[in-house]
């Protein structure tokens, strides 16, 4: 099975196998965001996902620990 490519280039996997991503909404509006949210949203999100999905999008990533 191929690897989804649009997905992992979202994505990167650590050293020890967890899933980190960008959160979402930081392109553009934010000039009126509270300076908290501006900041929250500079900070990378750990993913969790099922065995299934992450066989099914990343075939050749590590397994988590």
């Amino acid at each position: 099975m191929k690897t989804n490519k649009s997905f992992t280039k979202r994505i990167r996997v650590t050293r020890k196998g967890k899933l980190v991503a960008r959160k979402a909404g930081q392109d553009h509006f934010n000039a009126k965001e509270r300076s908290r949210t501006k900041n929250a949203k500079k900070r990378a999100v750990s993913l969790t996902f099922s065995p299934q999905l992450r066989k099914r999008f990343l075939p050749g990533a590590p397994k988590a620990q």
